[in-house]
């Protein structure tokens, strides 16, 4: 499939102002007008459906069908950041981890930008900037990530966010974990799961989280930073993993084994390059977050894509 580029001029955190686009086959923006970026990701029996046209999709906006005025099944560049968990529970896995994050990082395309995270006793994510330098990304993974700590998974997953702030485009984060969030900083402006799935919906920031069922003896989630607060518990992944990755259009992919793990992170990588590009006008610029719903006309086809917006003036 031919490579698209497509550049979104942000204009608040999820309309985006458009310019004409002259190259042959590209989406044809008005000028001055106002577009709302939607990415969808179409599976049907457990496979990417990659085939679709325009008119195979429906977009409402408060429950009211909008035209389609922007529409592209070529590949969309990313700015991605990921983050990796650096909990005591996973100190045996900490080599697996950083091999399947290569997998990522070999699998990103020449226009794709990513930064790499990790999470523990601090928050920190290399390089300084985004690059498409593999080696770089690489040599972050193999030099970079901090030692065993515990585990602030929102505040990381917040930390990303912002990161992503000034980047045109697509904005993902990518989240590993293999427990619940529990920052054990006792501190009173931890970030929640709540105020995570506001921000990255606001933000138009796309989640994608990758969970391991862990087998050794992992904490709970602490003033109530996991989705059901209290003492949540045992070797499960964070329960707000799948909500925030359903609302925002990702993915969520829970595991058993870490041999599944590489397999896992290049997988997301294929499917953030085979998503369709749909773009509509909304009717309303004011301010307020509109119930979005992307809807699929092949029989037996699911898809996935972000749950709201906000009109920004």
């Amino acid at each position: 499939m031919r490579r698209l580029a497509i550049a979104f001029v942000l204009a608040g955190s999820a309309v985006v102002a458009a310019t004409s686009a002259p190259q042959q086959q590209q989406p044809t923006f008005k000028s001055g007008a106002k577009t709302v970026a939607v990415y969808a990701t179409v599976e049907s029996g457990g496979r990417l459906v990659p085939d679709l046209t325009r008119e195979d999709f429906e977009v409402r906006d408060n429950g009211k069908p909008q035209p389609i005025t922007v529409f592209s099944s070529e590949v969309q560049p990313i700015s991605v950041v990921m983050m990796l968990d650096r909990s005591g529970s996973m100190k045996g896995n900490f080599a697996i981890v950083e091999a399947a994050g290569e997998a990522f990082v070999r699998a990103l395309l020449p226009e794709d930008k990513a930064r790499v995270g990790s999470f523990a006793e601090n928050i920190q994510i290399d390089p300084e900037n985004f690059t498409g330098d593999k080696r770089e990304l690489i040599r972050v993974l193999r030099t970079k990530l901090q030692e065993q700590g515990p585990t602030p998974l929102w505040n990381s997953v917040d930390a990303a966010i912002a990161s992503l702030k000034a980047q045109d485009g697509r904005r993902v984060v990518l989240v590993f974990t293999d427990g619940a969030d529990n920052p054990q900083n006792f501190k009173l402006n931890n970030m929640s799961f709540m105020d995570i799935m506001v921000r990255a919906q606001r933000s138009d920031v796309m989640v994608y989280a990758i969970g391991l069922e862990s087998r050794g003896n992992v904490s709970g989630s602490f003033g109530g930073g996991g989705i059901n607060g209290g003492f949540g518990g045992g070797n499960r992944p964070d329960a707000g993993l799948p909500a925030i990755a359903e609302e925002t259009g990702g993915g969520y992919f829970e595991l058993q084994r870490t041999g599944d793990l590489a397999a896992t992170f290049a997988r997301v990588a294929d499917e953030l390059h085979r998503q369709y590009l749909i773009g509509f006008e909304p009717q309303k610029l004011d301010d307020k977050m509109h119930k979005l719903e992307v809807r699929v006309k092949k029989p037996g086809a699911k898809v996935r894509a972000r749950k709201e917006y906000q009109a920004a003036k």
